[in-house]
């Protein structure tokens, strides 16, 4: 993607003012530079989905933690099943060929960092590296075969009950029939009430390869949102759905449970009250 569509995206966090710091990520493919707090946990049950006319290739059922282990660090983790359905269409040769197949794929694990804390003219501004191990069978089209990653940079704003969320990044593939591409995202998100958040995000990544569905550049609109149970606080039904505008045809879809807990100040081992999520993800692009 064009390094000059993703500078104007990241420039326009820096204009907004707001106060308190509230997060996503999931059921999005933006992410954000929240942390979990400190002795705080997540957990999600999800599945999700991204395809092209080449290729059709679903993560899930697939389990999701994350703990804030550090202050402003988090460290993150990905359990994922799926598979994947190629087209097998000569039109996109040498692309979207082979047999379907259904496994473990490549596990994810990362650390999130928070640099610069959120005040009133000054964004949250962190990176949220991760890395894909290669579990996955690779001869099947599950995995990639070799370690690569994602380092991406990412700001968030806060205006009231809105959130303004983006950020760009470059994942690095070693490997054959795939390519190292960048990706940018943009967020708004609105929280209407104590019990549902809606948003929409644009997505755009660059040619990812020919063993990948997303074998040409893409740019997507996302919209998806949090349901809070009103008698469950720290849980969540996560739900998105997207679809290309620009580019490569490209379907985007999400639906998953979120929980949190952990440890406060005041007591010695309770749900986190909180209504806001701090859920992202996927990142990525998979």
């Amino acid at each position: 993607m064009d390094g000059k569509c993703l500078r104007p995206m990241l420039l326009l966090l820096l204009g907004f003012a707001a106060s308190t710091l509230r997060a996503q990520g999931p059921p999005f493919q933006t992410d954000d530079p929240v942390p979990v707090d400190l002795h705080h946990y997540e957990f999600y049950i999800f599945g999700s989905a991204d395809g092209t006319p080449a290729e059709f290739d679903w993560t899930g059922p697939a389990l999701e933690f994350n703990w804030g282990a550090l202050p402003r660090v988090q460290l993150h983790a990905i359990l994922p099943s799926g598979g994947v359905l190629p087209s097998n269409n000569p039109e996109y040769l040498p692309g979207g060929t082979g047999a379907r197949a259904f496994g473990l794929t490549d596990i994810e694990i990362g650390a999130k960092v928070a640099f610069i804390k959120e005040s009133k003219h000054v964004p949250q501004i962190g990176t949220f590296t991760m890395f894909e191990i290669p579990t996955g069978n690779y001869n099947k089209g599950l995995g990639v075969g070799k370690v690569w990653y994602k380092v991406p940079l990412w700001l968030q704003k806060n205006v009231g009950h809105w959130l303004l969320d983006g950020g760009a990044g470059e994942t690095i593939i070693p490997q054959t029939q795939y390519r190292n591409f960048a990706y940018g995202s943009f967020l708004v998100k609105y929280a209407f009430g104590e019990r549902l958040e809606l948003g929409v995000e644009v997505v755009a990544h660059g040619r990812e390869g020919y063993a990948t569905p997303q074998t040409e550049s893409s740019t997507l609109i996302d919209l998806g949102g949090y349901y809070h149970f009103k008698h469950h606080p720290g849980e969540q039904f996560l739900f998105c759905y997207g679809h290309s505008i620009a580019g490569q045809t490209e379907t985007y879809a999400y639906v998953g449970m979120y929980w949190t807990w952990g440890k406060d100040k005041t007591k010695p081992d309770a749900v986190t009250t909180a209504w806001l999520p701090r859920p992202v993800n996927a990142a990525g692009f998979q």
